[in-house]
């Protein structure tokens, strides 16, 4: 009897403490949604998608990013391409930091997090920067010479980089390479004239090319790391694929996405998703076959999406409806919807480390 007891407690111990860890991850896990309407940042519990705490920031908010460790958040006040700071939010205490100044730099729109540094487009100023939170500095900046440099994705290992230009129509693709010394340098060294060290490699720089896809090209996403580009263009209701080793459109789309806003893989790459600010859809499209395999009603106009880490749903911000959509991605069907405050826009996931 006392073995069977022991072994009983053994095992209740074991599932207690698998529980806990259950739970442990999901309480650091929490979804955050922009409020543009409140100029708010909601935090939200992704199991009982209950608000867990609503953080002011700056104005006309649209996009966020958390850090690594999910303990910041950061948030591009737009403005139309006329603001220039980042919100800054302490996701542990849950309150406001003080801002980001980029001045000179206006209009910060697209943000990721790559590197330990947050990287962002300034879309009325034609560039995209890096701003290093050890620092607090604006680190880096490069023009891109587009129209509304909009949407911005960084590979992990920094040599990449991709951004939207929504009014030129057009894709950025910017890849680190090594440059060689060119014939007319170094310049003269020496009373008799004689050269410099020979041509040779002279450190990494960046190559821009400019893509031309479709009108109003603003929402994409990439497949692996960096090797294929899917850009819906709003305008046209295309979807543009781009080869990054190219540098080139392989294949454009006729999908009837007109009004798109959003385009987000799975997080098995199998299906992506795009939203309609337009319309009442939310689109899946099979990236195997490039069909479209549904048409989801979800509301009158979407715009930002974020899946969920382990790939099974995703979250579609409805902003002329107030309310966010939880997309059950087995299924294809809506599971839930979350009141995070009027006019919802860009959201982001972070986990606690």
């Amino acid at each position: 009897m006392t073995r069977r007891l022991i072994a009983w407690s053994i095992v209740f111990c074991g599932m207690f403490a698998s529980g806990l860890l259950v739970a442990q991850r999901v309480s650091e896990s929490s979804l955050l949604v922009l409020s543009k309407r409140a100029h708010t940042l909601a935090i939200v519990d992704p199991v009982s998608l209950k608000v867990l705490a609503k953080v002011p920031v700056g104005d006309d908010p649209h996009e966020v990013i958390a850090s690594a460790d999910g303990r910041t958040a950061y948030v591009s006040d737009y403005g139309g391409g006329s603001l220039h700071t980042l919100s800054v939010v302490d996701l542990v205490t849950r309150m406001e930091m003080p801002a980001i100044e980029l001045e000179p730099l206006h209009g910060p729109h697209g943000l990721t997090f790559v590197g330990g540094k947050t990287w962002f487009t300034a879309e009325g100023s034609k560039v995209i920067g890096r701003f290093d939170p050890a620092t607090q500095k604006v680190d880096w900046v490069l023009g891109t010479g587009q129209d509304r440099t909009h949407m911005i994705w960084v590979s992990e290992g920094e040599k990449k980089i991709v951004t939207a230009n929504v009014a030129s129509g057009t894709m950025s693709l910017m890849e680190l390479v090594a440059r060689q010394q060119g014939p007319g340098g170094p310049p003269p060294a020496g009373a008799g004239g004689a050269m410099g060290p020979p041509p040779g490699p002279r450190g990494p720089d960046w190559e821009e090319t400019v893509a031309k896809v479709g009108n109003g090209s603003e929402g994409f996403d990439v497949l692996g790391d960096g090797e294929t580009i899917w850009v819906a263009n709003a305008q046209d209701g295309t979807v543009s694929i781009i080869d990054f080793a190219s540098k080139k459109v392989t294949e454009t789309l006729a999908l009837d996405v007109r009004g798109a806003n959003r385009l987000k893989f799975t997080v098995d790459g199998k299906m992506a998703l795009i939203s309609n600010l337009g319309g009442p859809d939310l689109v899946f499209v099979d990236v195997a076959t490039r069909k479209v395999v549904n048409r989801l009603k979800i509301g009158t106009g979407a715009a930002g999406i974020v899946m969920q880490p382990d790939g099974a749903r995703a979250f579609v911000a409805c902003s002329r409806d107030d309310y966010v959509v939880v997309i059950d991605l087995k299924t294809m069907e809506v599971v839930g919807k979350i009141d995070a405050g009027g006019e919802p826009d860009g959201m982001a996931w972070a986990v606690r480390r």
